[in-house]
């Protein structure tokens, strides 16, 4: 961002202020920002966004180090997925093999979503408090383990109890990623890089339907995808173990050593951020919810929808799900980059409005070729607004938690919306359609097509009316638990990070609003 020094209206206070600000915002090019003299008086400017730069040049910003890290919270970010998918694109299978109905498939989905925020929260703290790097390996590792537990589970309740404990594994892996990727990236790459980061998602996808595509569609052959997940996420956090932690991380913690951090320091901060952020901490819950109920509807039981309505074998259908979620990778990568520029909002609320207009042609098609063309198109958006969520959640976040932050806010937007895929399963099997050859099928479809288009609204009036911090720096923000006291002075806000005695000088502009670098 760039500084224009031309006064703006001060930064709204309250709920139903901020909202109107915000939205009033949406249509104005440049954006608002706190400015903070040298004797702490606070004034509003306008900021103008920096035109977008060639990719290939943001990317060459990247230090080797920074593309280590940012490859390994890519790589664990997409075995997570893998993990998850492996169910979920597999329920006709786990039905036939457990002889029960997919809504009671679908059920392990609820429980693993449901539980994620439990682990969100234990380990994104942990990773706030002790480094991103241990936390990581212990996830990775467990949950390979829990996947091979889940290939040797011989009942149906032993399979939804290995499943909810693998939830509680799973729900630590996205802050720990993000944090450890998008923190060591340059301010000017970080939308990007975002974009780029959130397709592991899409690509675990990707690799689990192309494992799907290799097995076949026997009845056990499920086993062997779980084998392959299992074997990814052990080996992910093998290697991990093999590289340093976060240089951002250690590096403020030897800032902030001289605070002599204790675990009672950490809660106490922890508390303060509460009090000072939890209406921050709502918005994001709601805004998570919304987007797991985006992704979550849309994608996991497309796989069965094929199958079912649409009849097509199972290799027809892993096809078609690889060829949506490339258009994923695509447009996850091209929004979040576009975001740098055209802005977080402005992007999340095109990419749902074109999302919602594509429904019909997303679920009307027959035959392979039309459903991957449409679900390519349809993914490139709802994965497009999910590319811009990494890099927005990190930055609405409070600076010493960027990794418990966002991982909880996603992780308890994840277990409200955990139902999503049991509900679209119970609705389309209470109701039915005719195929194209005639047959009496279950309604998916219409179930997604319908839901889909409420969720794709609910987004882009939640987005509407909430706050964007793009450009925000967080490199100076001190390990969580060592912030409460700096040079002998008490903290003023951890939103901003800068005790009594360390104000920003004239003209800098505050964390706790949109950051603009000027112009030098």
């Amino acid at each position: 961002m760039e500084a224009t020094h031309e006064p703006a209206e001060p930064v709204a206070k309250g709920v139903m202020a901020t909202a109107k600000q915000s939205f009033r915002d949406l249509f104005i090019w440049k954006q608002r920002v706190a400015v903070t003299n040298s004797v702490g008086e606070s004034t509003a400017e306008w900021a103008r966004p920096l035109p977008l730069r060639n990719p290939i040049s943001l990317m060459a910003q990247l230090s080797g180090r920074d593309w280590l890290f940012f490859i390994v919270g890519f790589a664990a970010w997409t075995a997570d997925a893998f993990d998850f998918h492996a169910l979920s694109i597999q329920q006709v299978k786990l039905a036939k093999y457990y002889g029960t109905s997919k809504t009671d498939i679908s059920t392990a989905i609820t429980l693993t979503l449901l539980l994620r925020s439990v682990g969100a929260a234990f380990f994104g703290l942990a990773g706030d408090k002790w480094g991103r790097k241990w936390p990581m390996v212990l996830n990775m590792i467990v949950l390979g383990v829990l996947q091979i537990a889940t290939i040797y589970s011989k009942t149906f309740s032993q399979f939804l109890a290995v499943r909810s404990l693998f939830g509680l594994f799973m729900g630590g892996v996205y802050g720990n990623a993000i944090a450890m990727a998008l923190e060591n990236s340059p301010a000017d790459a970080r939308g990007l890089m975002s974009g780029i980061l959130q397709q592991g998602y899409s690509f675990g996808y990707v690799c689990a339907a192309c494992a799907n595509l290799g097995v076949g569609g026997g009845d056990e052959s499920w086993k062997t995808v779980f084998w392959i997940a299992a074997g990814i996420s052990i080996l992910v956090g093998i290697i991990r173990i093999f590289f340093p932690e976060s240089k951002q991380f250690l590096e403020a913690r030897k800032a902030g050593k001289q605070n002599q951090a204790s675990a009672g320091a950490f809660w106490r901060e922890t508390k303060i951020m509460l009090a000072q952020e939890w209406k921050m901490c709502i918005y994001c819950i709601l805004l998570m919810t919304w987007f797991n109920f985006y992704s979550h509807t849309s994608q996991d039981s497309y796989t069965t929808f094929m199958l079912t309505q649409k009849e097509l074998n199972n290799s027809g259908a892993s096809r078609a799900s690889i060829i949506m979620k490339v258009g994923a990778c695509v447009g996850g990568t091209i929004l979040g980059y576009i975001s740098q520029w055209f802005g977080r909002r402005r992007t999340i609320i095109m990419a749902a409005f074109f999302s919602a207009v594509l429904i019909p042609a997303w679920i009307l098609p027959e035959g392979e070729r039309s459903l991957s063309a449409s679900g390519f198109f349809m993914q490139f958006f709802v994965q497009g607004a999910w590319g811009v969520i990494p890099i927005h959640l990190n930055e609405l976040s409070p600076p010493a938690f960027r990794s418990s932050f966002p991982g909880i806010t996603y992780q308890l937007g994840n277990m409200i919306s955990s139902p999503s895929a049991q509900i679209v399963n119970a609705i389309s099997e209470s109701n039915f359609v005719k195929s194209h050859t005639g047959k009496t099928v279950e309604a998916y479809g219409p179930t997604m097509g319908i839901a889909t288009a409420i969720i794709a609204i609910g987004i882009a009036v939640t987005t509407a009316f909430g706050p964007e911090k793009r450009g925000r720096e967080f490199e100076k923000a001190l390990p969580a638990g060592m912030n409460l006291v700096q040079e002998g002075s008490k903290l003023d806000d951890l939103e901003r990070g800068d005790s009594n005695e360390q104000k920003p000088q004239m003209g800098q502009i505050e964390d706790s609003s949109d950051r603009a670098d000027e112009k030098k």
